[in-house]
């Protein structure tokens, strides 16, 4: 078979033959159909994100996939179609991966969809349900609104009764983001530096909660838009850099800052994690959730996809086609 890997943190990824691996106890042999791409894929690439294996190793945090062989002690059947959150080994035509991280999908579930399905929606829905806590009536600040993870955020803190407003590059994601439930669009590319987003939106009536995917100056910004009693979510620094937030407004305001890593409630908090994710597909299922992919890519063109993330070229996700299947 075929598998994109890391070889050496010094050069870039490759298309490299390899054996089709063999289920362990306890794990499932997946062919997989579709792979979505995350920005942890171009931080693994680099070996600077936290869970990086050693090399040689395949990308590809999440995919999706059916179940084509089972290790002693599997219950789920053969021809199951699943999602897959293993952290690694999406971006290859097989993968053997743990059953507790393949969840299994309603027929009629599009493999594109529930490729990119687990970690956006279930980091934004765990993070905003269980980690802040948002209620109805609630301001949300999304950073980062039309991103991968951000733009879930829209769409799961509209359908919870906050009011959203999104921070997005462009007049097109902000359309986007829109789209999605945003109840108000704040163009990042416009609002200048640190103080024109903490006006605009301290003009909208100040944020009880900010959703921050990109950190830096606008990460900041937003903080000081908060009301007292606020809740601060770091999700990622796709901008490059953590935000420097200023304690002491923390202190005066009783804001609560609250760091999240979707994998590691697996281990901290794990039937959150899993009570989050079931509400997640279930209302997938029904409609509610209708997951934005931007560019749908066939596994020969994940290098020119990984660029597409890396250049913020992207809304929602990048899905790869690993089968060669339009979908």
């Amino acid at each position: 078979m075929t598998a994109f890997q890391v070889v050496d943190f010094a050069r870039p990824p490759e298309h490299r033959p390899c054996a089709r691996p063999e289920p362990e106890a306890g794990e499932l042999l997946i062919r997989i159909h579709a792979c979505g791409l995350n920005f942890a894929d171009l931080l693994m690439m680099q070996g600077r994100y936290q869970d990086t294996p050693a090399p040689p190793f395949t990308l590809g945090l999440e995919c999706a996939g059916e179940v084509v062989g089972r290790g002693v002690g599997c219950t789920i059947p053969l021809g199951t179609r699943v999602a897959v959150y293993a952290g690694q080994g999406g971006l290859a035509e097989y993968g053997s991966f743990p059953e507790a991280a393949c969840i299994p999908l309603p027929p009629d579930t599009p493999y594109d969809e529930a490729a990119g399905l687990l970690i956006t929606y279930g980091t934004s829905h765990l993070a905003l349900t269980h980690t802040a806590g948002l209620r109805a009536g609630e301001t949300l600040a999304v950073i980062g609104a039309a991103g991968g993870v951000g733009l879930t955020a829209v769409e799961i803190g509209a359908q919870l009764g906050a009011r959203v407003i999104a921070v997005a590059r462009g007049a097109e994601k902000c359309a986007i983001a829109r789209t999605a439930g945003a109840a108000e669009t704040i163009d990042s590319d416009t609002a200048g530096e640190q103080g024109g987003l903490k006006a605009g939106l301290k003009a909208l009536g100040g944020v009880d909660v900010v959703y921050d995917a990109v950190g830096g100056t606008l990460g900041e910004a937003a903080f000081r838009a908060l009301n007292r009693g606020g809740r601060f979510l770091l999700i990622g620094f796709a901008g490059g850099t953590p935000p420097a937030l200023p304690l002491n407004h923390a202190l005066v305001k009783n804001i609560s800052i609250h760091g999240l890593y979707w994998g590691g409630y697996r281990e901290i908090a794990p039937q959150a994690f899993r009570r989050s994710l079931d509400e997640v597909l279930r209302d997938h299922a029904a409609g509610h959730l209708r997951p934005h992919v931007s560019h749908r890519l066939p596994f020969a063109r994940v290098g020119e996809a990984l660029e597409l993330l890396r250049n913020r070229q992207s809304s929602g996700k990048i899905v790869i086609a690993i089968d060669g299947s339009s979908f």
